[in-house]
């Protein structure tokens, strides 16, 4: 198994390492970028400024505003050397165009190589993808490139369909599968009503990408659960963004995804832009190192994690993130009430009565927020109904309002035209 050198060093050599890149980003930036040439400049950022990553914080974070406002603006390589144009998933707000030059795919691919080696992954590993290649995703194809540079088999099934999934596993015997946790429920479900024997077959291990499998605290949350209590497979929770071009994975520890220290410089900032310290809630802040097309610094994610920086058991020195806990500009005040859009998944997805949901934020005529839960149920009677409120009254005090809809409906709500990934949250403020 591959673990890069620079993962095993003292976190004071990681640490020099990634100041060197950083600066050398800074010029990189200040020569090709026009957007943060601009910025620089309306901020007073002379070259010699910056001499240190104590100094960073003297250049203001760039937010998904900016990239959305001035997107072409962060290109930083004429139109001739991109050689794939690419586009996050839109989940807030404008979709925003990230190009990647030949060198860029080719660091992407590095990045899964090494997320694959560091959830166990070997060249004997065969990958079944149930996820979509296309619709301009960078994650398909990163995973397939990734695969072929570890040497594995891969096969490249898309989402969906259960009965063609439990029938490649049949006929291939695929090792691991990479796939959204909600849709292994679905895989689990199916092979139940068709009497297949899950444990019997040749998976042995889930990349799991898109969704929590963990609560802050890295045990399994009720979506984990729902998986580990059924089918005998290892679960690998994954975390990444178009953005940033790499992933977080776990090890087999379980601990939190590894930081790639060759590949992202992160901070964990607070609402005043201040660093927050290990176990404390902050906004992903990363900067991209080795990437030519579209290299961001202090861009902030919008995702608040946990950071962990002691050594882990599988040999790396390198930070570890906790699961998503919320997005910044998801965060719903219900009531008096804060919660994040994971926590009322969570919440859904441990309920037997619902097979299952969207979760709808809006503003109400007082300026505050409301939640309408469309709900898929295992039948509409009143006890269903009767069950269903008195488990959210117990859990969150008060009860939002409920929609019941059919299974036609909900698969609509979560599968929009273009959609490449279900779709739970919508967000109408």
């Amino acid at each position: 198994m591959y673990i890069p050198n620079i993962e095993l060093q003292s976190k004071a050599t990681i640490r020099q390492f990634q100041e060197k890149e950083v600066l050398h980003l800074l010029g990189y930036l200040r020569e090709f970028s026009p957007f943060y040439r601009e910025w620089f400049a309306n901020h007073g950022i002379q070259p010699s400024t910056v001499k240190s990553l104590n100094d960073l914080w003297l250049i203001p974070p760039v937010t998904k505003e900016h990239l959305q406002e001035q997107n072409w603006d962060f290109l930083c390589v004429d139109k001739s050397k991109i050689a794939e144009y690419t586009t996050t998933s839109g989940t807030l707000g404008r979709p925003v165009i990230i190009a990647l030059t030949q060198k860029d795919q080719e660091r992407l691919s590095y990045n899964e190589y090494i997320s694959f080696c560091c959830a166990e992954g070997t060249e004997n590993d065969i990958y079944q993808l149930m996820l979509t290649l296309d619709r301009q995703f960078m994650a398909g194809m990163a995973y397939y490139n990734g695969i072929r540079k570890l040497g594995a088999g891969v096969l490249r099934v898309g989402p969906g369909v259960p009965s063609l999934q439990w029938e490649n596993i049949r006929r291939i015997q695929p090792t691991t599968i990479v796939a959204v946790p909600s849709f292994i429920v679905k895989l689990i479900a199916f092979a139940k009503e068709h009497n297949i024997d899950i444990n019997d077959c040749s998976v042995k291990s889930a990349v799991c990408i898109g969704e929590n499998i963990r609560n802050v605290d890295f045990s399994l949350n009720v979506l984990g659960k729902k998986i580990t209590e059924q089918w005998n497979i290892k679960l690998y929770s994954t975390y990444a963004s178009t953005e940033m071009q790499t992933a977080f994975t776990e090890c087999k520890a379980g601990q939190g995804g590894h930081h790639h220290p060759e590949l992202l410089y992160i901070e964990l900032l607070d609402d005043n832009n201040q660093p927050v310290g290990p176990g404390e809630d902050g906004e992903v802040t990363i900067t991209t190192l080795g990437v030519e097309g579209m290299p961001l610094l202090r861009y902030k994610t919008g995702d608040i994690c946990r950071y962990y920086d002691e050594p882990c058991s599988c040999g790396r020195h390198t930070m570890r993130l906790s699961p998503v806990i919320g997005r910044r500009k998801q965060m719903i005040k219900y009531k008096g009430t804060t919660l994040y859009p994971p926590a009322l998944f969570d919440l859904l997805n441990d309920m037997e009565e619902v097979r299952e949901f969207v979760v709808e934020v809006f503003s109400n005529e007082i300026g505050t927020d409301d939640i309408l839960l469309h709900l898929w149920p295992v039948a509409e009677t009143e006890d269903i109904d009767r069950k269903i409120r008195s488990y959210l009254q117990a859990k969150l005090r008060v009860i939002p309002q409920v929609r019941y809809v059919s299974q036609a409906d909900i698969m609509k709500m979560q599968f929009p035209e273009g959609s490449r990934k279900p779709i739970k949250f919508i967000d109408r403020r």
